[in-house]
């Protein structure tokens, strides 16, 4: 088969770069550099499940507390409403990665 007649069958689609996966790598190459918005938004998009995530309460609550330690205060409410929601097993694995987050930073900074 020619090349082109093999693009028409498969029908080739070029990547969405503008779509909600390139939002959520946006967030996370701004949180890489310690940015509260960044956290505070990672922290939003996993509770709510939206831009192509499943909703993920453990990972919301890292993200919010992370952005929370940072001074940003509407974190602070959303990560304490989530908590309802939550175990306290849960909770204790969204603490234990936000530290490993917070490790994993420092050690890149060293």
């Amino acid at each position: 088969m020619e090349l082109a007649k093999i693009e028409t069958f498969v029908k080739i689609q070029p990547a969405d770069i503008g779509g909600a996966d390139m939002m959520v790598a946006r967030c996370l190459a701004a949180a890489a550099d310690g940015d509260e918005t960044a956290y505070f938004d990672l922290g939003v998009i996993y509770s709510t499940g939206s831009h192509g995530v499943d909703s993920d309460l453990i990972e919301a609550h890292k993200w919010f507390n992370l952005a929370a330690s940072r001074g940003h205060e509407e974190a602070s409410w959303c990560r304490a409403d989530i908590s309802d929601e939550m175990t306290a097993r849960e909770i204790a694995e969204a603490q234990r990665r936000a530290r490993e987050w917070l490790s994993i930073g420092t050690r890149y900074a060293a």
